[in-house]
This record gives structure tokens, C-alpha cells and sequence, in this order.
């Protein structure tokens, strides 16, 4: 990857990591801030598929929801490039779709290539470390807090790899790590 020839969109910001990390709760909080933030579209698929007895779910069809939260990604970030140049918030990105391949061993397609190349981001990431304290499954988060960890290491190696700088959030309270965020974007 050339990725003097990517440009970044310097004001979209991702925050990311392992499920049950306090990635939401964050984006919640900015939101509240009257920050512009994206909900993560993972967790929405899981919802649509369950209610709908449908395949795209990460223990029936990996490769199918992967394709699905590729698409719905591409979605969240042109429409939020259609708006104004304001900050903005992602409960993941793009590339998280990159990383989920590689931990469950799924093909990378050229589409899964081509849209992590082209749809960037500011090359500042927010990942939120493993922390087993506030881990909670339910039915939509069914992962052992194993793969958590493991996620968590796929997912600073896949941004690394992609040209990204990952900052670790500190295990604090959601408004401590959403000001830490706020204050970092202003240094």
C-alpha cells in the first residue's frame, strides 16, 4: 500500500477495539457533547439479523457479515463526507472490517482492499484496551474475553499496518476518556 498517495479526511476521527471495551458509551458521551458521531454498524447488523432469523451473523455466516459491515461502513463514512467539514466520530471504521478478517481467517477481497485504501481517515486512532471489569456478554456480544484480547491485538496491528498512529484510551471513567479524547484532538 502507497500510502503517500492516500489522503486522509483529517476530521474523521475512529474509535476502536474489542467488543465490550466502552467504545459506545464514549461515543455517547460526545455525542451528548454535541459532537457529530456514527454508531457502531456491527452491533446493528447482529440486531436486523437476529430479529429477522437472517445469515449475517458472526456464528452462522462470518463471511456474510463481513461483506455486510464492509457496505454498511462505506454507507456511514460517504454520508458523513457529504456533510460539512465538522469533527467527526466513528464507533469503528472501515479498516475494523480488515481486522475482523484477519482474526476469523476470512478472505481479503479487492473490495475490502480497495475501500481501506480510499475511505480514510485521520491517521490518529483511539483503541480501547481489553478491560475485563466492565466486559458484560448478552446476545449480541457472545465473545469470551480471550477473544477480546485477541481482537485487541488484530486491531492495533491491522491499523498500524494501514498507515494509522493507534493512541490507547486509559481505563477510566466515560467522561474522563471522552475529554481525553476531546483534549488530544486540541493538542
Amino acid at each position: 500500500m502507497n500510502l503517500r498517495r492516500l489522503k486522509n479526511n483529517n476530521h474523521f476521527f475512529i474509535l476502536t477495539g474489542g467488543p465490550g471495551v466502552g467504545k459506545t458509551s464514549v461515543i455517547d458521551y460526545l455525542q451528548n457533547k454535541n459532537m457529530r458521531c456514527f454508531k457502531e454498524v456491527a452491533r446493528g447488523i447482529i440486531k436486523m439479523q437476529l430479529q429477522n432469523d437472517g445469515e449475517a451473523l458472526p456464528w452462522r455466516n462470518k463471511d456474510l457479515y463481513k461483506d455486510l459491515m464492509l457496505d454498511l461502513s462505506v454507507e456511514d463514512y460517504i454520508e458523513a463526507n457529504r456533510q460539512d467539514k465538522e469533527i467527526t466520530f466513528f464507533d469503528r471504521g472501515i479498516p475494523d472490517t480488515l481486522a475482523y478478517a484477519y482474526l476469523e481467517k476470512l478472505p481479503i477481497t479487492k473490495k475490502l482492499r480497495f475501500y481501506v485504501q480510499r475511505y480514510r481517515y485521520n491517521t490518529t486512532v483511539f483503541i480501547f484496551p481489553p478491560w475485563k471489569e466492565i466486559y458484560k456478554t448478552d446476545n449480541e456480544r457472545k465473545q469470551q474475553f480471550d477473544e477480546v484480547i485477541r481482537t485487541h491485538k488484530i486491531m492495533i496491528q491491522t491499523y498500524q499496518n494501514c498507515g494509522y498512529k493507534t493512541i490507547i484510551m486509559p481505563k477510566e471513567s466515560v467522561e474522563h476518556r471522552g475529554e481525553f479524547i476531546l483534549n488530544c484532538l486540541n493538542n
